[in-house]
């Protein structure tokens, strides 16, 4: 019988803990390429390169993260298997993003160089946090119920750290309130002060939740790469949902990738307040989503939710591309779009939602079908397709910018950036240059390109994990329950 008073106390610390992890993970995953873009000025050969590194990085993190899932199956600790590798991956990865944003003098391929080690330096002590904070989750509740009420309130509060540091980065660094007058030193001040944070957060987790240790008793088991790859291909639901994940993953980060960002800038204003008011309509109305899921989920099954999340996304989409192509007023147009994205943007995380508790199911699946839970294993894939969909979202964004030219014009944005970095210019005179260039050098085949990228493209992602997961997976709500009642008979008949 669980701690009802415990379990409170759990709902409260647990999800606060992720907020300043999320707005590191935010500031790197979302912002570094814009970062690297405004700020220095690269070939094509080099943006391949930086795209590369990203994509290598992701390649080394598919053995990195099944990896520390087992180192954490095999910690012993009396703080338990998790929180020693929480305060390890939050203290380092937050070191790690200070150094990527903090980088003034290095320029050319020595930059590419040190974007490099950055970069797969970030993608093992970023490792280190996130599978040991969401791997805790089966450990702090078995009820389907409450581990909804977990998951859903972490859910919500990364994407209250995420989007706090969508709203305020742009605007604390592009435009005319950006920090120091420009965005080489705005980035590095923003990185210091968000790197900051995310420990202090992390002390909520680390100090304030108490998860169940009876497994502290048991032999560690033995690190063995057989075991991660049985564990992961053997679990027939594990292997299609990681899939529909991944799906998930990279149409819904395309957005918020890079190509958001860039468009807005190139179609309306180089202003970051512009920006920040795109994202805060966009992601907002996902915040009722978050808090009242565990209600929804009681009412709806999954499965027709989906259903109704993807039709809301299909009209989101299609509402940006219509008013990016047809509407002539550039206010009005803003508005819409942004209208747009908030829709699309409510079903892409009504996916999220969805594919969150779906992985996580398959641990008594796991559970049920071979006698062991893998719990850190199974959760170790979560932050993996996330990175991996990241990467390849990266993959696509380069793309993008290589085939509608976009580095054209943002090298010379890089220039006057860096010319008001070193107070060659006055931040005013930046200003009047960039939005200068962006009127006359912007062509309409750029910006609608970089318009198509952002909707359909995403759509189509989605639309295909959503057709598969209608197909493949089948860890509804009355199977898990009758595999949870199977485990229950299972565990009386050993005592």
């Amino acid at each position: 019988m669980e701690d009802k008073k415990q379990v409170k106390r759990n709902l409260l610390m647990y999800p606060l803990g992720t907020v300043g992890r999320d707005m590191v993970y935010n500031l790197f995953a979302n912002f570094l390429l814009t970062f690297v873009l405004i700020t220095k000025n690269l070939s094509a050969s080099q943006l391949a390169a930086i795209t590369g590194i990203m994509v290598a990085a992701r390649i080394f993190d598919g053995l990195n993260d099944p990896i520390m899932g087992n180192i954490i199956e095999r910690t012993r600790t009396k703080w338990g298997k998790f929180k020693p590798w929480l305060l390890a991956g939050v203290l380092s990865s937050s070191a790690v993003v200070i150094a990527a944003f903090n980088n003034t003098g290095i320029n050319g391929w020595p930059f590419i160089i040190y974007f490099g080690v950055i970069y797969f330096l970030y993608s093992i002590t970023f490792t280190m946090s996130d599978i040991s904070y969401w791997g805790m989750v089966p450990a702090l509740s078995s009820d389907g119920n409450t581990r909804n009420q977990f998951t859903s309130r972490a859910t919500l509060f990364a994407g209250i750290g995420g989007t706090l540091a969508s709203v305020l980065i742009p605007v604390l660094t592009t435009g005319g309130m950006a920090i120091g007058g420009n965005a080489v030193t705005a980035y590095g001040t923003v990185a210091i002060i968000i790197c900051i944070l995310s420990p202090l957060f992390a002390m909520f987790t680390l100090i304030g939740v108490k998860e169940n240790r009876s497994d502290m008793s048991e032999p560690a088991p033995k690190i063995s790469f057989k075991m991660i790859i049985n564990t992961i291909v053997k679990n027939d639901q594990l292997l299609w949902i990681s899939l529909i994940f991944l799906l998930q993953q990279i149409g819904n980060g395309l957005v918020i990738g890079g190509i958001g960002s860039i468009y807005i800038y190139f179609e309306f204003s180089y202003s970051g307040g512009l920006y920040s008011l795109f994202t805060m309509v966009g992601m907002s109305v996902t915040a009722l989503l978050m808090i009242f899921y565990p209600a929804i989920s009681r009412k709806f099954h999954r499965k027709r939710l989906m259903t109704i999340l993807q039709v809301t996304s299909i009209i989101g989409y299609g509402i940006m591309l219509a008013a990016g192509i047809i509407m002539p007023s550039i206010t009005l147009k803003f508005y819409v779009i942004t209208l747009g994205y908030m829709l699309a943007n409510f079903g892409q995380y009504g996916f999220y939602l969805v594919m969150m508790i779906s992985i996580i199911n398959t641990v008594e699946y796991n559970e049920y079908k071979y006698g062991n839970r893998a719990e850190a294993i199974i959760s170790s894939l979560r932050p993996f397709l996330t990175k991996l969909g990241s990467a390849i979202c990266v993959a696509l964004t380069s793309a993008t910018y290589l085939i509608f030219r976009v580095t054209d014009i943002t090298n010379r944005i890089s220039d006057f950036e860096s010319q008001a970095a070193q107070k060659i210019i006055t931040d005013t005179q930046k200003g009047q240059s960039i939005d200068n260039l962006l009127q006359t050098s912007v062509q309409k085949s750029q910006s609608t390109g970089l318009l198509i990228a952002m909707t359909v493209v995403p759509l189509a992602f989605m639309l295909a994990s959503y057709f598969i997961y209608r197909s493949k997976y089948k860890l509804d709500e009355s199977e898990y329950d009758r595999i949870c009642k199977e485990l229950e008979l299972r565990r009386s008949s050993v005592k």
